[in-house]
């Protein structure tokens, strides 16, 4: 069970962390997730601080042991860059929006502004929430300089429609989200996601010279260029598996489809 946070404001418990940091590069660090929230990982600039996703409401505890071991403060966190908008990945982000910037694509931005517990699953899944709003809506291709190191947003809906990925332009890093995983997996289609999105995502990923891949869950992977390909693989199969189900759901329910619509005959 996940510790419960204290109520007072900007405090946390003192409490063993047995998952260890993980340092993947010159201040680049993983703090690994407990289910059911995400990784983490923070980036430190030459003068600025950056946490990309913060997990669960109820992880916050350990997530300021995390950054208490690196000798950091909540208020050492200059920026947080959202991922997208579900609760595994948003819900600690509540702590540090009084003393950093809130960042998320437009499109997440707006649902975690409206509270729309219906997208970000904190109804469904009976996680408590605290609202918050980012302060910067992001576009793709928005261009972060930390002066070490450079983080670029790209636009990468299909999971949902707010994701993005970052990508390191000087390392060639990709931390991806819920968008791709080691090996090629694949996150599934959530309300406002849709899989042509995916594709699409998947394949602008492809265009780049990846030299490794940071998920927002599962292990690291050193052969990202060949995931993504499988993955582009693997989000094409659904799509086609999904045509073949919605051809087959029409006839049975007798719901109007294309082919007969457009009169088209099977070859």
């Amino acid at each position: 069970m996940a510790p419960r946070e204290k109520k007072e404001k900007g405090q946390h418990e003192d409490i063993p962390n047995p998952k260890k940091t993980v340092e993947l590069g010159p201040g680049i660090y993983q703090f690994p997730s407990r289910k059911p929230g995400s990784h983490v990982y923070l980036i430190r600039g030459l003068n600025k601080n950056v946490l990309i996703d913060t997990g669960i409401t109820s992880n916050f505890s350990y997530l300021a042991e995390y950054l208490k071991e690196l000798g950091l403060k909540i208020r050492d966190i200059h920026l947080v860059l959202l991922t997208h908008e579900h609760f595994d990945h948003i819900g600690a982000t509540t702590f540090f929006f009084k003393t950093a910037v809130i960042g998320a694509h437009r499109l997440a931005a707006n649902k975690i502004e409206l509270q729309d517990e219906f997208v970000t699953m904190h109804r469904y899944l009976n996680v408590p929430a605290k609202p918050f709003y980012a302060h910067l809506w992001l576009e793709d291709n928005t261009i972060i300089d930390l002066g070490n190191y450079e983080l670029r947003t790209i636009h990468t809906p299909g999971h949902t429609s707010g994701c993005i990925c970052i990508y390191e332009t000087k390392e060639r890093l990709l931390f991806s989200g819920d968008t791709v995983f080691a090996n090629g997996a694949l996150s599934d289609i959530a309300t406002s996601g849709n899989i042509s999105d995916y594709v699409n995502s998947l394949k602008r990923l492809g265009s780049l010279r990846i030299g490794k891949l940071f998920p927002g869950h599962g292990r690291i992977s050193t052969t990202p260029e060949q995931d993504v390909k499988q993955a582009i693989a693997y989000a094409r199969t659904l799509m086609d598996d999904s045509k073949t189900l919605f051809e087959a759901l029409t006839i049975k329910t007798g719901m109007p489809s294309w082919r007969r619509f457009y009169k088209v005959k099977d070859s």
